[in-house]
């Protein structure tokens, strides 16, 4: 079973959206090693810095993006999709608190 896994490079010019693939032996969405070992395929060299949030920093501070970011990922069954306005309201209730 294959993932495609949608994720957007942030450059300080732009940030650039592109795609990788995971080959997965099993159903279910990848874990943070593939995902680590997909982007160092790809040529990024980078550490997971929030797991929970997807978000993967450079190894090298002389890289020339600051962070990766996994937006989305497609096993053609179910879909992670990050829900920003969703995202934007509780942090915004939970900050009011």
């Amino acid at each position: 079973m294959e993932c495609i896994v949608h994720f957007r490079v942030m450059h300080p010019e732009e940030p650039k959206e592109l795609r990788g693939l995971i080959m997965l032996e099993s159903g279910g969405k990848p874990g943070i090693d593939q995902i680590t070992d997909m982007f160092k395929n790809m040529g990024y060299d980078v550490r997971p810095d929030n797991p929970e949030e997807l978000i993967f920093k450079p190894v090298d501070a002389r890289a020339n993006y600051t962070y990766i970011r996994v937006i989305e990922l497609d096993t053609g069954e179910e879909v992670y999709q990050e829900d920003r306005d969703l995202r934007a309201i509780l942090e915004t209730l939970l900050n009011k608190h």
